[in-house]
Formats: structure tokens, C-alpha cells, sequence
């Protein structure tokens, strides 16, 4: 089974949520309606800056625990290496 791993900011070096999905084309407009997670609906935490996806979902969500374990610089620069704008990622529903 695929897994994703993701990045959501609020805005560029924003507040930063990270998750794990096996359907990123329906988790992202999950957080978006506010039903993805408290935290996101909270903080507005709704653009997608970064993901890698995986082909078993048991390692994605063991790089999510470890993501979530390294300093926020850490994430910053993992976000800022493929996507230096912070811009949107998200295409919408053909995910």
C-alpha cells in the first residue's frame, strides 16, 4: 500500500503540520474543510509544501515519527529545498 508523508505551513516559515496519509487527494481537502485535524483548523494550517510519497505505508509512517522528532530549522530547510517559495502544491482532486 502507497503512503505519503506531508508538510502543511499556514504561510511561508509558518506554523508547519506534518502528517501521513495513504490518499493525499483526499486528505488535503480534508484539512482545508477543517475536518482534517484540529490543529490545522486551529492555526490555518492549509497549504501543502512538501511531501514524498512511499511504497509501504509502514515506512511512511515511520519517517513521519521521525520528522516530527527533528528541530523545526531541520524542517525549514527539508521544505526550502525542493519548494524555496513555500507555494502550493496541492492540484486539487486528480491527485
Amino acid at each position: 500500500m502507497t503512503g505519503y508523508v506531508y508538510m502543511l505551513a499556514s504561510r511561508k516559515r509558518g506554523t508547519i503540520y506534518i502528517g501521513v496519509t495513504n490518499d493525499l487527494g483526499r486528505r488535503i481537502p480534508e484539512h482545508r474543510a477543517g475536518t482534517g485535524s484540529r490543529f490545522t483548523d486551529r492555526y490555518g494550517v492549509h497549504r501543502l509544501v512538501w511531501y514524498e510519497d512511499h511504497f509501504d505505508i509502514g515506512d511512511a509512517i515511520q519517517r513521519e515519527k521521525s520528522l516530527k522528532r527533528w528541530p523545526r530549522q531541520w524542517k525549514i530547510e527539508l521544505i526550502e529545498k525542493s519548494n524555496p517559495e513555500w507555494s502550493e502544491l496541492f492540484r486539487g482532486t486528480g491527485w
